[in-house]
């Protein structure tokens, strides 16, 4: 059996800077595309985002992108997108009673930057997390179903919407197949699986490729170090708690899989490269020029500071 290599990418926003640049890295170190070191990329969110711009082809069939080139899509639309317009801040409450940013900027740089690609044609498998807020229930977009059901097969642009419409930042997506079987009416699969390793792990698991694990390659975007103190947090009601419990959920759902996996696999299996926020804020929005510099600061040091597990991750890719 074929060894199988899978990469996942958490959610969190404009810090999606983070793996960004440590993808980057992996490149420049083996000199090859990520599509071409992994079998499977999961993505939520911001990771998912990337995860469909990293299996995008190109008209060729080679990878469309280079990971270098997904960190200026941070540095020069994260800005557009989370644009703190000051009329929609007024009418939105803060994001309180409506969404806090409009999403036609976050529409346009999805489309220029995944284009008419469906996710029957990426390059290696990629499956992404999102919520269905009508029928209840967790979706995940999958390219190896897609392959087999126009009724599951989707835009990248549209996948890419769905998983990154974070509750009070962005209305939810409402998309179509592309056989125009069904619409799903879907919001942030980060509210159940922001680190969506485990997800790709039952994936394989599924195909019967459980086995053939070499390694699950989890990029965090940043943990967060903000405290809630218990003095001020014994107060709150559901307005103070409305915009802090999606951080909380988030954080949880994302350490509670990091555990999952520390038990399931060996150490040598599962590589979670992630890093404490000293210097950027663990906002998801904050793409202020000051913060994505900080981010920027914040990924270099991740991988200054991992370089042995980078470089031992690159050799299990490449041998």
């Amino acid at each position: 059996m074929a060894p199988v290599n899978i990469l996942s990418i958490d959610g969190g926003g404009i810090r999606g800077v983070i793996p960004a640049v440590v993808l980057a890295e992996i490149e420049r170190r083996t000199e090859r595309r990520i599509a071409e070191l992994f079998d499977l990329i999961a993505g939520t969110s911001t990771g998912g985002i990337l995860a469909c711009a990293l299996a995008r082809p190109d008209d060729d069939g080679q990878p469309r992108f280079a990971a270098a080139e997904l960190i200026e899509l941070y540095r020069t639309e994260g800005p557009k997108i989370f644009h703190p317009d000051l009329l929609k801040t007024i009418e939105s409450g803060g994001g309180l009673t409506d969404e806090r940013y409009d999403d036609s900027a976050l529409n346009d740089t999805l489309g220029r930057y995944l284009g008419d690609t469906r996710l029957s044609q990426t390059l290696v498998d990629v499956l992404v997390t999102a919520y269905e807020i009508e029928q209840r229930k967790a979706i995940f977009f999958r390219s190896t179903s897609a392959r087999d059901s126009a009724a599951q097969d989707f835009t990248l642009a549209a996948v890419a919407r769905a998983t990154s419409a974070a509750p009070t930042y962005f209305e939810p997506a409402q998309i179509r197949d592309v056989a125009g079987m069904r619409s799903l009416a879907l919001i942030d699969g980060g509210v159940f699986a922001i680190n969506p390793s485990l997800c790709a792990l039952a994936e394989v698991t599924k195909a019967g490729q459980r086995d053939a694990v070499t390694v699950i390659a989890s990029l965090g975007t940043g943990s967060h170090t903000r405290s809630l103190p218990y003095s001020e947090v014994k107060h709150w009601g559901a307005l103070a708690w409305a915009r802090p419990i999606l951080d909380v959920v988030f954080d949880g759902v994302a350490d509670t899989t990091d555990f999952e996996l520390d038990q399931l696999l060996p150490e040598r299996a599962y590589k979670r490269l992630q890093t404490e926020l000293l210097l950027a804020s663990d906002d998801l929005d904050d793409a202020t020029a000051s913060n994505l510099t900080a981010l920027q600061q914040e990924a270099d040091r991740l991988v200054t500071e991992r370089a042995a597990d980078l470089d031992e991750l690159c050799a299990t890719l490449t041998s």
